[in-house]
Order: C-alpha cells, then structure tokens, then sequence
C-alpha cells in the first residue's frame, strides 16, 4: 500500500481510481492531480516510482484540502448553519433531508428506522 494524505491507497488499482480512496478526491480532481504530476492515470500505484509518488504527494497537501481538514471544515459549516438558525441548520438538527425532498413517503436514511403510531380507537357510538 502506498501512503498519501494519511490514507493507505491500494497497489493494485490504476492510479485515477486509487486515489480517489482519498476524502476529498474524486475522479476528476485525481485525473488533474494525475496530470500535473506528469503520471500516467492508466499506470498502476504499484507501477510508480519514488520521484512520481513524492510529487502526487507535494501537489495535494500544497492545492487540496483532504481528510481531517476537509472533514472538520464541513462539519463546521453545518454547525455555523444550526447556531444561526437557518433552515438547513433547523433541518440537520431535527435529522430530516436538507435538500428539499420530500418526507411523506420515503426519506429512510435520514430519518432513520420506521417508528409505527397506533391508531386511535374510536369511542363507541350507541
């Protein structure tokens, strides 16, 4: 496994897909990474050498923010929303979707298990 940002990237897999194991790189930025690194996004982790790793290292800690850094900036932010009250704040708190999608019917990740509610008997009429 090589070691970039913190996180072991597997050897085995080409160089654009292994790095986006990295919180905060998708395929797109490791494409670029993997351009300005002058690394062939084709070519294996296990195919790299020192020099080719070394610079795919200099160029995300110096232009992009991953991992920790990038994991506490959201989660500021969404705190930042709850304390000013705005609506999405309102909605992160109550743990409902964010994003304007609707509850009625489906919403499951975000609200969580199903809580059943009996009916209500009605009284006796006579």
């Amino acid at each position: 496994m090589a070691r970039i940002a913190g996180v072991d990237i597997p050897r085995n897999k080409r160089g654009e897909i292994s790095l986006t194991y990295i919180y905060g790189i998708g395929r797109s930025t490791a494409q670029k990474i993997l351009v300005e690194a002058g690394v062939d996004p084709a070519k294996r982790v296990q195919d790299w050498d020192d020099e080719a790793l070394t610079k795919i290292r200099n160029i995300i800690s110096e232009n992009h923010k991953v991992e920790g850094a990038l994991r506490s900036e959201t989660q500021m932010n969404i705190k930042r929303l709850m304390d000013i009250g705005t609506y999405r704040g309102i909605r992160h708190r109550s743990g409902l979707p964010v994003r304007g999608q609707s509850t009625k019917n489906n919403a499951r990740t975000r609200k969580g298990k199903k809580k059943t509610v009996a009916n209500k008997k009605k009284a006796p009429t006579g």
